[in-house]
């Protein structure tokens, strides 16, 4: 059995994504191939070549996948898949706008954010905001599947798989890139962040929030927010941490004035560290937090950044 990888890149660079989906294909299939499909790519595609536990890159370079447009890579995906056991993806938004076009030509179910490899055709995934773990098993002659990446160690390095190229599929013509608009931020990037600082409901106001950012200079972290924190308009949505925002696993999770609805407990509990800051002792997040603190945040925060120098 081999498993193909479709690669989360930006055409100079893997996304660590990428790395984490390495890892459950290795553990689905004997050998493991990545298609890297984009314009001028070469530096993505000799970085999918150094991945330890990769065979062969598989390299699809054409204008048409520049922006990575779903039907484009789709497409391309499906003209290698019959030859594979395994299709999968981050669970990301590139892969999850990619890897349902894929399943759906191939007339298969997609087994979708699996956290665990039990054999080739046997997998788990989380269910009810992850309060259930359901083991799924896959009669498809084709497995198309969408990792979680904090389920998975990302891949190591020093590999040094053969770059081969393939006949790019013509453009589809059913979707263009018009424009991008990136948020920028001197902060490390939220999924990537070995340190979160993270601010909830709690917070009472937009204002209240920046008593955090000196907590996350002092340690380098990533920003983040509860659900609540976003849809009461104190931070950009791009900040909300849990089943519907972002799915993070950083070495440590600061929450602050978060009471830990299942929805957060989702996003955010499989970080290796939780510190939770709350001034009510019956908070569901302190359920999950490895150290807890009862209290005024607005009086623990600032002395918490004092004690750091």
């Amino acid at each position: 059995m081999t498993a193909l990888v479709i690669a989360e890149h930006d055409n100079a660079s893997l996304k660590a994504s990428t790395l984490n989906t390495v890892t459950a294909a290795a553990q689905c299939a004997a050998e493991v191939h990545v298609l890297v499909a984009g314009h001028q790519c070469e530096a993505a595609a000799a970085a999918a070549a150094q991945i330890a536990g990769v065979s062969k890159v598989i390299v699809a370079d054409a204008e048409q996948f520049a922006n990575g447009l779903a039907e484009n890579v789709a497409a391309q995906a499906l003209a290698l898949a019959k030859a594979y056991s395994h299709v999968l993806a981050p669970a990301t938004a590139y892969g999850k706008n990619i890897l349902p076009r894929v399943a759906a030509c191939l007339d298969v179910g997609q087994i979708s954010e699996i956290t665990k490899v039990e054999s080739p055709d046997t997998f788990e995934r989380p269910i009810y905001a992850g309060n259930a773990i359901a083991t799924v098993q896959s009669l498809d002659p084709i497995k198309v599947i969408t990792v979680r990446a904090t389920g998975f160690d990302a891949a190591g390095s020093g590999g040094g798989a053969a770059i081969e190229q393939a006949d790019a599929v013509a453009e589809g013509g059913r979707s263009a890139f018009v424009s991008r608009e990136l948020a920028k931020s001197d902060r490390p990037e939220l999924t990537a962040a070995k340190i979160i600082v993270s601010g909830g409901r709690g917070m009472g106001s937009a204002d209240n929030f920046k008593i955090l950012e000196p907590l996350a200079d002092k340690l380098g972290a990533a920003m983040g927010a509860s659900r609540a924190a976003v849809d009461a308009g104190y931070v950009p949505n791009d900040w909300q941490v849990g089943q519907t925002g972002k799915i993070v696993a950083p070495q440590l999770y600061i929450a602050v004035g978060i009471s830990g609805a299942i929805q957060h407990l989702a996003g955010m509990k499989d970080s290796k560290t939780i510190v939770a800051i709350n001034k009510d002792p019956e908070a569901p997040i302190f359920s999950v937090a490895d150290y807890g603190l009862v209290g005024d945040l607005f009086e623990a925060v600032p002395t918490l950044v004092k004690e750091l120098g």
